[in-house]
């Protein structure tokens, strides 16, 4: 089973005090036990860079990103997925979904991968299934 890991699920489970981190935390916990496939784009990590900035699980996200790179798990958006996500974005689809969200729909749509780790409601939205 492959899982794309959204940048609300990993914030969820680094920060201890985001009201979705142990159901977060728990559902990261099946995943890794059952060796889900975990995948997850350069731009949902340059997002958790942001969001981690100035807290202390900063760390977390260089972590990830060394994890995710070598294995060929981090994905970069083609030119295609950048259009799709843009075209999207001009028509409000997935209850209008912020940019970021939609080149996510767009690489899944790609990788033919349909559960993300997340709990936001545009990935519903869009059509795929959250996992927590």
């Amino acid at each position: 089973m492959t899982v794309f890991l959204d940048t609300v699920g990993l914030l969820a489970v680094w920060d201890e005090s985001d009201q979705w981190h142990r159901a977060a935390q728990a559902c990261f916990s099946e995943l890794v036990g059952c060796r889900a496939d975990l995948v997850t784009s350069s731009f949902v990590l340059l997002e958790c860079g942001n969001a981690a900035a100035r807290r202390p699980y900063r760390s977390a996200v260089v972590r990830l990103l060394k994890q995710m790179d070598p294995g060929h798990r981090l994905i970069v958006p083609t030119v295609e997925d950048w259009q799709a996500a843009w075209l999207a974005y001009e028509r409000g689809e997935a209850d209008s979904a912020g940019i970021v969200d939609l080149v996510s729909f767009a690489i899944m749509r790609r990788l033919e991968i349909s559960k993300a780790f997340t709990n936001d409601g545009h990935f519903r939205a869009a059509g795929f299934e959250t996992l927590f």
